[in-house]
């Protein structure tokens, strides 16, 4: 006699043959174990090769110890993503960021690399910086100041503020930033809280930074999925 499968079992294998395509599309930049797929640009390190490195592998997590300051950068260049950041604090709040279509590495102050900024610093978290690239959001002038100020490097206005101060954690907690990127526009989330949305970005790409500016930040997730829409 010719045995079948029973029809349950039949539903589960096709729907692991959708599901596996999906997940295979998710991709951690960080291992745990080593900064494989990084690259560190810390100005100190022209000058003395003994300067340590800011950013090491502790514990499982990738850490930004602040200082030096400088910036660990992604080999690769992204477009049409979804980033999912998890992050504390370790010690005293402080400063830090994740920068998103990065490019001409040192292009501002001879540190920060060409690129659109979503600020991690404690109580800002979601602000956009803009450094030596631009992007727009509704209610502008309210958000970054006069008109006439606006710029893009230098002493011009190039904070944009968040929607809400109140969407991070108390200090020691984790904090998940999620980042959607899809052409022009960038949206950002803070514990489910949506702070921030820009459109008509002047770049659609380009590489992901972490900066250490002088706070110890823990990272223990770095998750990238493409997509092709953005999320509600």
């Amino acid at each position: 006699m010719k045995k079948t499968l029973p029809f349950a079992i039949i539903v589960i294998l096709i729907s692991i043959c959708f599901i596996r395509p999906a997940m295979a599309q998710q991709k951690s930049l960080f291992d745990g174990k080593t900064l494989k797929g990084w690259h560190v640009d810390v100005p100190d390190m022209d000058k003395n090769p003994n300067t340590p490195n800011p950013f090491v592998v502790r514990n499982g997590m990738l850490v930004s110890l602040g200082d030096p300051r400088g910036h660990l950068i992604t080999d690769a260049i992204y477009q049409n993503y979804r980033l999912e950041v998890e992050y504390r604090f370790a010690g005293k709040p402080g400063n830090c960021g994740v920068l998103v279509h990065a490019s001409t590495p040192r292009a501002l102050y001879g540190m920060f690399p060409k690129s659109l900024e979503v600020q991690m610093q404690h109580q800002d978290a979601g602000d956009f910086w803009c450094i030596e690239e631009d992007i727009t959001v509704p209610d502008m002038e309210v958000r970054r100041g006069p008109k006439a100020n606006w710029g893009v490097n230098g002493n011009k206005l190039r904070r944009i503020k968040n929607l809400t101060d109140d969407s991070e954690k108390p200090l020691g907690e984790w904090n998940t930033m999620v980042i959607e990127c899809l052409n022009k526009t960038v949206k950002v989330w803070v514990n489910g809280v949506l702070v921030n949305e820009g459109y008509d970005c002047t770049t659609d790409k380009g590489q992901i930074a972490l900066q250490a500016e002088g706070s110890e930040v823990e990272f223990k997730k770095l998750m990238l999925k493409p997509i092709k829409k953005l999320s509600k």
